[in-house]
């Protein structure tokens, strides 16, 4: 993130940031850091719509958008980036049309395809965060090694029915112990069998429950930017909705 690319806040954004400008821990100085910074967005879906809401209503100035799809009415139901007005429209289009009436400040990268393994490097290579909340693993592990191999940080979230979880992954740096902080595949090392985890359209979803997640999701990629807190680096966020619970899950590098 360089400083030197960067404009000072206008009065416009120093009255919209009032509220974080004001927090000791972010202050100007770290709302400038949002400014900056570049984040990638895997999935414009139930995670990314929460995620892309609060992330551009933070601040950050490039929010790069990847989906494939277009909208669809089943969508609307927890996908709150997307309108029924933008049915049958790209997702990134649509994210983005919400995105500049939410921010003007923020500019937007739209990348209309399904990230794969061959072009997951590259395009990662132009951010400083990614934040993930695709729906496949195929995807998953392709960011989270691009990720890896990149030294980017990665937000990581899932959900299913009624739960959900959520990570940040920097396997590329240490802890302070010294010791190699874990990896995607520390936490999951195989996808499992295709047959064993239902998708979306066939197992259901409860809508808020994306919000919880993605806005998590959010708040982690804020952290990281701005250097507050403690991300869950090494630490598994498991939320029950049923049972209004949230457990945390450490983890470390796998010793194979």
């Amino acid at each position: 993130m360089d400083k030197a690319t960067t404009r000072p806040l206008s009065d416009s954004e120093l009255e919209r940031y009032a509220r974080h400008i004001v927090l000791p821990e972010i202050g100007g100085a770290g709302q400038q850091r949002l400014k900056r910074a570049r984040v990638l967005v895997i999935g414009a879906g139930g995670l990314g719509a929460p995620a892309l809401s609060y992330l551009a209503a933070a601040g950050v100035g490039t929010l790069g958008i990847v989906d494939d799809d277009i909208v669809s009415l089943s969508n609307l139901q927890r996908q709150i980036i997307h309108r029924t007005d933008a049915l049958d429209k790209a997702k990134v289009d649509s994210a983005a049309d919400t995105i500049a009436s939410i921010n003007p400040h923020v500019a937007v990268e739209k990348h209309r395809l399904r990230l794969t393994a061959t072009g997951a490097a590259e395009l990662v290579a132009g951010y400083d965060i990614v934040t993930d909340g695709s729906d496949n693993f195929e995807t998953r592990y392709a960011v989270a090694d691009a990720c890896a191999a990149a030294g980017k940080p990665l937000v990581t979230g899932a959900v299913g029915r009624f739960d959900g979880s959520l990570t940040v992954l920097k396997p590329y740096a240490h802890g302070a112990d010294g010791a190699p902080l874990p990896s995607y595949r520390d936490l999951f090392p195989e996808p499992p069998p295709a047959d064993m985890v239902p998708s979306c359209a066939e197992a259901g979803i409860v809508g808020a429950l994306t919000g919880v997640i993605g806005t998590l999701q959010a708040m982690e990629v804020i952290k990281l930017i701005t250097g507050i807190g403690e991300p869950l680096v090494g630490r598994l966020l498991l939320y029950d909705g049923l049972g209004a619970r949230f457990e945390t899950m450490k983890y470390g590098r796998s010793q194979t």
